[in-house]
């Protein structure tokens, strides 16, 4: 009865690791599908969308301030000028990273597909070709609950996804966007 009892607690155990280690080539393959299949409810299963918006909203207010450089954020109007700035930034982003958003996104981007002819068949009339954005990407753990997806830009600079596991369920939470270094 112990063993079998100890088996059981084994399997279970191994069971969940395998869950947990595979968690986020699940995740990665959910978000790919979704966004193929133009699914905006699927993807939210896989985006942790308000972690997702503070994290852009604080890679893009950093950028805007050091772009703006210190004599910009030394005088009164600079720095006014730099919080409309951060603002503007942090709205756009409060509108596209949302379920509706990235629905409109990609739904811009089929007509658009369509448009130029980048379409299954060649045929105007075919659907678009799907975007696959992490289709090359490199896979790493950096820790038991964060794990990256880095993808590169067509100028060979990298685009960094991030899924965070809470539980047992790994989830998109932040996009390291290649913002360029200010200058100085």
């Amino acid at each position: 009865m112990n063993k079998v009892l100890l088996t059981i607690i084994l399997a279970l155990l191994v069971a969940t690791g395998g869950y947990v280690v595979a968690g986020p080539y699940l995740a990665i393959h959910g978000i790919s599908e979704a966004i193929e299949e133009r699914d905006t409810a699927q993807l939210s299963r896989h985006v942790d969308f308000p972690t997702l918006r503070v994290n852009l909203k604080a890679q893009l207010s950093d950028y805007v301030v050091r772009r703006g450089g210190p004599e910009l954020q030394s005088s009164l109007l600079g720095a006014v000028a730099l919080g409309v700035a951060g603002n503007l930034a942090g709205a756009g982003v409060d509108t596209l990273v949302t379920p509706v958003g990235i629905g409109a996104l990609l739904e811009g981007q089929g007509v658009w597909k369509r448009v130029i002819g980048d379409t299954a068949g060649g045929d105007t009339y075919a659907p678009p070709t799907p975007a696959r954005p992490l289709r090359d990407a490199h896979h790493r753990y950096e820790s038991v609950s964060r794990f990256t997806a880095t993808t590169q830009t067509r100028d060979g600079r990298d685009i960094v996804f991030v899924l965070t596991r809470d539980g047992l369920r790994w989830r998109l939470s932040n996009i390291i966007l290649p913002l360029e270094q200010a200058p100085g």
